[in-house]
């Protein structure tokens, strides 16, 4: 018996998805809800990967990045926002479940090699908290993934680069329009000569509208990057 079976005998594992025991599979999410886990799977948008329902037999962009051009080149998630995935990363953001966030980061980097579109990479960044967020929950969940992913692929992680610098409080029941009106100004490149001619992946835990992303990614080319691709577990 290994280290690791003694660890599950003495103190079994609980899945993150569903509550019961993960049993043999590794991390903390049972064979069943590693099953289940709903990945994103074209079509989808080529500028934002927001998935579709349905055939589309021809590449496409979708209505929202017509209209609003988001400053990324790319973005990308690895599941949709529900079922087994959803409670985990609800877990992993608002209760300190910090023990899932190997497999989080596992997600991430499994994902990746299915944007051969991001092109090589320089560095790694991440969305950041406000400070006042910061003190609340004690700590950002976007820094674990994207420290995690960096020490994965063996890139910089870039972590004092941005800054939020204003509270926009949460954008949970906000329209596309708000968020993207709520979000504005809301962020700061603090490292500049860190992220200049640099290409960059962008890491956060869940991608809804992308109202975000695009803010981030603008400061970004602002200060000089040369390219911003997204990466994020969950699309919602």
């Amino acid at each position: 018996m290994n280290w690791r079976e003694l660890l599950d005998l003495l103190y079994p594992r609980v899945c993150a998805g569903c509550g019961g025991r993960v049993g043999d599979a590794t991390g903390h999410l049972c064979w069943d809800c590693q099953a289940a886990l709903p990945f994103v799977r074209q079509p989808y948008c080529l500028h934002c990967g927001d998935p579709v329902e349905g055939r589309v037999d021809e590449a496409f962009t979708c209505q929202w990045c017509d209209e609003l051009q988001p400053a990324f080149d790319y973005a990308r998630s690895v599941v949709r926002y529900r079922g087994p995935v959803q409670r985990m990363i609800q877990e992993f953001k608002y209760h300190a479940a910090h023990h899932v966030a190997p497999d989080l980061v596992r997600l991430l980097a499994a994902g990746l090699p299915t944007a051969p579109e991001f092109g090589p990479l320089d560095a790694i960044c991440c969305v950041p908290l406000h400070r006042a967020k910061l003190r609340q929950r004690g700590y950002n969940q976007s820094v674990l993934l994207a420290q995690g992913l960096a020490k994965e692929l063996g890139l910089p992680f870039l972590r004092r680069a941005l800054a939020r610098t204003r509270d926009t409080g949460t954008q949970t029941h906000l329209t596309a329009n708000e968020r993207i009106t709520n979000i504005h100004g809301a962020f700061a490149v603090r490292r500049p000569a860190a992220v200049a001619g640099k290409a960059l992946l962008l890491i956060d835990d869940v991608m809804t509208t992308g109202a975000t992303v695009a803010e981030v990614a603008k400061v970004l080319k602002k200060a000089g990057a040369a390219k911003v691709c997204v990466l994020t577990v969950a699309r919602g």
